[in-house]
């Protein structure tokens, strides 16, 4: 069951099928079911908590009533609620409160209008400063991909939940970019509906729902046109992604294909020395299918994302059978991508983290060492993810760099 929050108090509630659980109009008006894809009154129920113990609350339905539990099968909405708070009330719930907001949707939709925009405001002028990008070009790094949102095409006033202020820290990046010789690769990171699902993709509760019509594509087309008139007389301005990892086969081939060419075109119209990426589907899909496509194409790359992570393969492997994997299936899958007469190969994301248990320093330094050799290789070159994180920290290109675990 996903979770919709409305405001602090009222919630509606998302269950199989992208069917929204409610009141049942045809019976006694007591009974719950979901059978409603679009939300409205009477599949919204607002959340009381105790007073003494916000973790108790009670769940009050659209016919002011509250739920209660009947059987283990059965729970319906006629409870008056004016019982005691112990664990005998059949209509008191336990709640435990999520503190992990993910992906930009949850943030600002959970901390709401008014915090909301306070929290973006201190992250955008405080996590990516002039400073970074000082420390990007000192170190040897001649380019950044940043990722952006399909709504910063709205700002200052993009669609409640997001918050203005994206757009200009975009800006400020192009303003450093330009001031310290760093290119900048524009990478659309999350498209209107979520191309994948991830928390990275701003889903509002996992489900993938991008690509599945004509108007979506074009509001992404859209947004590629915006980004790339806005930018495209920097000379900061390297190249645009379209889409960061589409997944099939929610994303089939067809809709990625027509969309990659709407696209491209769209690039094309502002810019003809802008390299135009196009990233490989996850999921089961074959590497090479975008070749078609991409070879009719001038400046355009493919981008993999290699990860010896979220997989059942690596588990168990040692410090060693990971940098063999690296040497030797990385290696294969890059020359499979790689072409003379075919478009660029872009190691877009990888990371020197893997599921090995108290792996020591030189052994961290070795297996991004592998991981550099076999990337150098990809005829566009690569990007670490990320620059920086505030909580592990080999996902941090910086702390890796500054801590001597990685050597450009």
């Amino acid at each position: 069951m996903q979770l919709w929050r409305i405001n602090e108090t009222s919630f509606q509630l998302r269950v199989f099928k992208k069917q929204f659980m409610g009141l049942d109009a045809t019976g006694n008006g007591i009974g719950l079911v979901a059978v409603a894809e679009t939300p409205g009154g009477s599949e919204t129920f607002e959340i009381v908590r105790n007073s003494g113990n916000p973790s108790l609350i009670r769940i009050k339905a659209p016919n002011g009533f509250f739920l209660q539990v009947k059987t283990e099968e059965l729970v319906t909405a006629d409870s008056k609620g004016d019982g005691n708070w112990g664990n005998d009330d059949p209509s008191v719930f336990f709640m435990t409160n999520r503190v992990d907001l993910k992906g930009e949707f949850q943030v600002t939709n959970g901390y709401g209008p008014i915090k909301a925009p306070q929290i973006m405001k201190e992250h955008w002028s405080t996590f990516i400063v002039e400073n970074d990008f000082s420390f990007i070009s000192s170190n040897g790094l001649n380019a950044v991909r940043i990722p952006v949102g399909w709504w910063i095409a709205s700002d200052p006033t993009p669609p409640l939940p997001y918050v203005g202020g994206s757009l200009q820290a975009l800006d400020n990046a192009f303003l450093w970019a330009q001031k310290y010789g760093v290119k900048v690769i524009i990478d659309l990171h999350a498209a209107p509906g979520s191309q994948n699902g991830g928390d990275h993709s701003s889903t509002r509760d996992g489900y993938q729902e991008w690509g599945l019509s004509d108007q979506n594509i074009e509001q992404t087309v859209a947004v590629i046109d915006f980004l790339t008139a806005r930018y495209a007389n920097s000379p900061s301005l390297y190249a645009v992604e379209l889409i960061n990892e589409p997944l099939s086969p929610g994303v089939t081939l067809e809709i990625i294909t027509k969309y990659y060419r709407a696209g491209y075109n769209v690039v094309r119209k502002h810019s003809s020395s802008a390299f135009v990426i196009m990233s490989n589907r996850l999921g089961p899909a074959n590497p090479t299918e975008l070749f078609p496509l991409a070879s009719g194409f001038t400046g355009s790359v493919i981008d993999v994302h290699y990860y010896n992570l979220y997989s059942d393969i690596f588990n168990g492997m040692s410090v060693q059978q990971n940098i063999d994997f690296v040497c030797t299936n990385r290696a294969a899958q890059l020359r499979k991508v790689t072409t003379p007469n075919g478009p660029l190969t872009f190691v877009g994301e990888w990371v020197a983290e893997w599921q090995v248990n108290g792996a020591k320093k030189p052994e961290y330094q070795n297996f991004a060492k592998a991981q550099l050799e076999v990337y150098g290789r990809a005829s566009f070159g690569w990007a670490y993810w990320t620059l920086k994180h505030e909580k592990y920290n080999h996902w941090s290109l910086e702390w890796m760099i500054n801590n001597g675990y990685i050597t450009l």
